[in-house]
């Protein structure tokens, strides 16, 4: 099945971070990827994602305001499993 895919914007990038702004329609994937960097997101959106991960495809319920962390050489494809868009910035640290 082809999925539509995430938009990323990139709002900083300098020497110590990258923001980038991530906007999911419906349905929609980053695609499979790897975390080269540890970073922090904070959900714009209250909703569910998908996480599609070696180990399986995880439901991950977020809150729009409250931030999780990912650590570097996480591997997953992300899903927007709403039926409206959801948004959530990442803050990757170099």
């Amino acid at each position: 099945m082809t999925r539509p895919r995430a938009i990323p914007t990139v709002q900083i990038d300098n020497e110590r971070t990258r923001v980038t702004e991530w906007r999911f329609a419906p349905g929609a994937e980053t695609g499979h990827h790897r975390h080269g960097r540890d970073c922090v997101v904070v959900p714009m959106t209250t909703g569910t994602l998908l996480r599609e991960t070696p180990q399986g495809t995880l439901r991950s319920p977020l809150t729009a305001g409250v931030s999780y962390t990912r650590l570097t050489g996480v591997e997953h494809n992300v899903i927007n499993a709403n039926d409206f868009e959801f948004v959530f910035v990442e803050i990757e640290l170099k």
